[in-house]
């Protein structure tokens, strides 16, 4: 069925477009098959008609949603007819830069590993056809380094969706210092992604505050929920800044951690400052924010927390968490 309405679209597009006078009901219903096959001829049974007429305005209003501009002519006779003029559906030629082709084609990349990659590579086709130079290569600048956000978590196409379409949603979050998930109620905002973790940034209806999950930590399915938003939605700005608090990119303390000799690079590239101590460790200051300890925890017993001491009970927490399994 959804083969034969495009079939039937297109055709119909075609035939507005096609023609240089307006065409009446009765001689696109005759000049369709599609519509000849369901309904008959134009000369058909009342009911046919009416059914015709509701299939008509539907494939109508299906095709100016799409884009289509279709003019209603009103004759002499006044006979209504119908034709969409190629030049109020002509689009204006696209010229594009190097350096748009450039980002058009790292927005194509980017989605490679995720359900949007088809249509991203099928957007560049388009400019391809709608006359994006062939020499322009919009991957070429940037050959050296290939740019990808890798999507592996279930979560991201229905949250994205969701963000989208300004949808509630449930769905089961692990805390790092939990063992077992618990239900959340988000009414969610936008995806970002820091240090290769998408994370999406939402108004948490059990807690009434706005609050960050990482996509990695949600198990089992994202269900969507009817209704609407309780919180406002704010501008994209403050929902990036927010991420990136919660991510640990923004830090407004200082901590003093021990570091073994050799291990802990990235930490060292962060460092305000490094004390040799011997016996193989060092100590550093490093910026201190919201996420620091979930980072460190990843360096394992390379890391030794001074201070302050709720980073230090932090980090302990989730080494625990993380024996616990």
């Amino acid at each position: 069925m959804a083969i034969a309405k495009a079939e039937r679209l297109m055709n119909l597009a075609l035939c507005l477009l096609g023609t240089r006078r307006p065409l009446s009901k009765r001689e696109l219903r005759d000049s369709i098959e599609a519509y000849v096959e369901a309904f008959g001829p134009g000369n058909g049974a009342t009911g046919s008609d009416d059914s015709f007429n509701r299939m008509f305005e539907r494939d109508k209003d299906d095709l100016r949603e799409l884009g289509l501009v279709i003019e209603t002519v009103e004759s002499l006779e006044g006979e209504i007819g119908y034709l969409a003029r190629r030049d109020s559906n002509r689009l204006p030629p696209i010229t594009l830069d190097a350096e748009e082709a450039a980002a058009l084609g790292v927005a194509a990349k980017v989605w490679q590993q995720a359900r949007l990659a088809g249509a991203a590579s099928g957007a560049l086709q388009k400019l391809r056809a709608a006359g994006l130079p062939e020499d322009v290569d919009p991957y070429g600048p940037h050959g050296a380094l290939e740019p990808r956000i890798p999507v592996h978590e279930a979560a991201f196409e229905p949250l994205m969706l969701a963000c989208r379409d300004r949808r509630p949603v449930v769905f089961d979050y692990r805390k790092a210092t939990a063992a077992q998930p618990e239900q959340r109620h988000v009414e969610p905002w936008a995806l970002e992604c820091w240090r290769g973790h998408w994370y999406l940034a939402g108004w948490d209806r059990d807690r009434g505050a706005e609050r960050v999950f990482r996509l990695s930590r949600i198990t089992g399915k994202v269900r969507s929920r009817g209704g609407r938003y309780s919180a406002p939605v704010p501008d994209v700005v403050t929902v990036r800044e927010t991420v990136a608090g919660w991510a640990g990119e923004i830090a407004d303390r200082s901590a003093r951690i021990r570091l073994r000799s050799g291990a802990g690079y990235p930490l060292r590239a962060k460092a305000t400052a490094v004390r040799e101590l011997g016996d193989g460790w060092d100590e550093l200051d490093i910026p201190y924010g919201h996420g620091l300890d979930a980072w460190l925890v990843e360096f394992g017993p390379d890391v030794v927390v001074l201070e302050p001491a709720e980073l230090r009970a932090d980090v302990v927490d989730r080494l625990r968490a993380v024996a616990k399994g």
